[in-house]
């Protein structure tokens, strides 16, 4: 049997996960992230990525959204703005999501916040990359 951890995802709305994992890779901002138990403790900022969970032998993945990943030897928290299994994932909302950015983003307007635009198309894609895997 493999050494285990606890894993807890939350978001603002909810507890997403909690249970016993053998590893979980996160997408910092300065990349990928493996975590195993007894990792190193560090605090740091989380991207919109996947979280990838291996449990009992078997992964499992979900879309999350910005926020950060807490790190002790026992435990690992990752507390972000959202979090989806790829089944909860409405692929035509994000869809619509990710042309409402694309669209956004080609204009030439200064009323618009591009930096928000660009957050908005990157966590539409991800959310469309995690349901259609």
């Amino acid at each position: 049997m493999a050494t285990t951890f606890t894993l807890e995802i939350v978001s603002p709305d909810k507890k997403f996960f909690e249970d016993e994992v053998e590893m979980v890779v996160v997408r910092g901002i300065e990349g990928d992230l493996g975590i195993l138990k007894n990792h190193t403790p560090l605090v740091t900022p989380l991207a919109i990525g996947r979280v990838k969970i291996k449990q009992n032998g078997k992964y499992r993945e979900a879309a999350v959204a910005e926020g950060y990943v807490d790190v002790n030897k026992t435990k690992t928290t990752i507390v972000t703005d959202a979090a989806e299994w790829p089944d909860e994932i409405d692929v035509k909302r994000a869809e619509l999501a990710k042309k409402r950015a694309e669209e956004k983003l080609k204009r030439k307007d200064d009323n618009i916040d591009y930096s928000r635009a660009e957050i908005a198309l990157r966590k539409a894609i991800n959310r469309i990359n995690v349901a259609k895997k």
